[in-house]
């Protein structure tokens, strides 16, 4: 067994993508984001083609690994990939779009800027409104299939990268242990500190705006 794996809890396959191949698309990409439900940081996208001749073993959906085995993965995922790109949205972005169109975007801009360029593209979840490309959206896609749990993984990574450099920037908020989500750690310290310019303005769950109200 891979480490940081968990038993009992399947790996993603190629199923879907080695059909694929099989109908004729070359370059099948996988997309996904993370960070869709903090209130601070980025919304980041990935796209991942695999390639077939240099399998990645132990991909499953980000959220089931440890974060060394992300780690571990994300480095062999980017060595072997036949293509990969990685897109954030800022919260100012994600102020002027909103965070649902912000997170199409990045996962938009992700897929068509890979090269070599993908032919089709497995997102998770739903589809991607105006992409140019053949595609379909895959509910629980990360756990299913292995290309959107590449996607998931880099974009994982280099989201958690990201909020850690916010941390060391401004270390208030504990961006590098909660990583932007609404914990009891982060709203406390919203509460004492109030929001920062990495916080999300037009993105505020109920705790978060009984927690403003309230103060």
């Amino acid at each position: 067994m891979s480490r940081g794996l968990t038993p009992g809890r399947p790996t993603a396959r190629q199923n879907l993508e080695n059909a694929l191949r099989r109908a004729g698309y070359l370059c099948v990409a996988g997309v996904d984001e993370v960070g869709r439900g903090c209130l601070a940081g980025p919304v980041t996208a990935a796209a991942v083609v695999l390639d077939p001749a240099r399998p990645v073993t132990g991909l499953r959906d980000s959220k089931l690994l440890t974060a060394g085995a992300r780690e571990r993965l994300h480095d062999c995922i980017l060595r072997r990939a036949v293509a990969w790109t990685v897109v954030s949205r800022t919260p100012a972005d994600i102020g002027l779009l909103n965070i649902h169109r912000a997170s199409l975007a990045a996962m938009r801009e992700a897929v068509m800027g890979l090269h070599p360029a993908a032919d089709y593209a497995l997102a998770d979840g739903f589809a991607i409104p105006e992409l140019s490309i053949p595609h379909h959206g895959l509910v629980k896609g990360d756990r299913r299939c292995a290309c959107i749990a590449a996607a998931s993984i880099v974009a994982k990574v280099t989201r958690d990268r990201m909020m850690a450099v916010l941390d060391q920037r401004d270390p208030r908020y504990g961006y590098a242990r909660h990583k932007g989500y609404a914990t009891v750690e982060h709203l406390a310290a919203i509460r004492e500190h109030g929001l920062s310019v990495d916080h999300r303005r037009s993105f505020r769950p109920a705790t978060l705006f009984h927690l403003l109200t309230d103060a």
